[in-house]
């Protein structure tokens, strides 16, 4: 992990924190929610030492990037304007992307908007879901789980921080890294954060020291910046009409845990599996459903997740 290196660089008005190791073809790693360039760290390890340069940046609102307040600078333009302009400023051309949570739906949005970029996608957890005109995303998810759904919930400023700050982070980040339900998590306001449970013991693919370093970051930042991505959903939706029907035109590989909650929306499988996830994203090379994977799959199961990556990318 020493080897990793750490770098400031200035991209589409704000300072973004990133960790790159090796050289050869660049591979982005894109995180989820709540994480950080951390989630990557085997993968960052485990490719740079096949001949890429990985880079895995603090996305805004994360870790030591900046972070904006105001939910309406999380818009998928915004993330994704931070990414080019980074890859600018490194005077990178193309990339591989490889997405996970949030970071998936940043990965389908780059491709969107700049396919030119991006030489192969190899994304985690979160199908490819094409624009609805006629329903914001927001009631589609209260319309589906209801008003509890964690989506739902987090759309309030400040009502949630509020639930968040009778744990400490260490506690926080255990709830959700440790998870392995596939039902909707949902957070009834009588219960709030209480309804998770905190294991009593790690799982042995998750360190005490990998806890530690997530928390000191969100005990710093707070989680503001990361639960601004969900308020910013329905602004993203406003924002992308010129993009709908649009197909993804990279070539895909999607991977998904069998216990992953993504996987367990109603309908979703049948999207994936029965030709709507293949008429929308026609460069759709693999899917691959990971026996026994939760959602944190790339920290769960690390050499699997690196092999994947490995055996996709190499061919081009």
């Amino acid at each position: 992990m020493e080897k990793i290196e750490h770098t400031t660089v200035r991209t589409n008005g704000i300072n973004m924190h990133i960790a790159s190791i090796g050289t050869g073809p660049v591979v982005l790693f894109l995180h989820g929610f709540p994480e950080l360039w951390y989630s990557w760290r085997h993968q960052l390890l485990s490719l740079s030492s096949l001949g890429y340069r990985c880079i895995a940046p603090d996305l805004r609102g994360f870790g030591d990037t900046d972070a904006p307040p105001s939910p309406a600078s999380y818009s998928a333009l915004h993330i994704v304007g931070d990414l080019i302009g980074l890859l600018d400023h490194l005077g990178i051309d193309q990339v591989f992307l490889v997405g996970h949570d949030w970071g998936a739906v940043i990965a389908w949005w780059f491709c969107l908007f700049r396919p030119d970029r991006v030489k192969a996608l190899v994304n985690m957890s979160v199908a490819f879901s094409p624009r609805n005109p006629k329903r914001k995303p927001v009631d589609g998810f209260r319309a589906l789980f209801g008003d509890d759904y964690y989506i739902c919930r987090f759309q309030e400023p400040g009502e949630i921080e509020k639930e968040f700050a009778g744990f400490d982070a260490a506690s926080i980040m255990k709830k959700f890294l440790t998870g392995r339900s596939p039902k909707p998590p949902c957070l009834p306001k009588e219960l709030g954060l209480r309804a998770w449970k905190t294991p009593e013991t790690l799982p042995p693919w998750l360190l005490e020291e990998d806890v530690n370093y997530f928390a000191s970051k969100f005990s710093k930042t707070g989680f503001v910046g990361g639960l601004n991505y969900y308020r910013a959903l329905n602004l993203t939706w406003e924002l992308t009409g010129p993009w709908t029907g649009l197909q993804i035109k990279v070539p895909v590989k999607f991977i998904v845990g069998d216990l992953d909650i993504t996987y367990h929306i109603p309908g979703m499988k049948e999207y994936i599996h029965n030709g709507g996830f293949k008429r929308d994203v026609p460069f759709l090379q693999e899917v691959v459903v990971i026996e026994d994977g939760a959602h944190f799959i790339n920290q769960e199961k690390p050499h699997e997740i690196s092999q994947h990556v490995y055996d996709f990318i190499h061919k081009f």
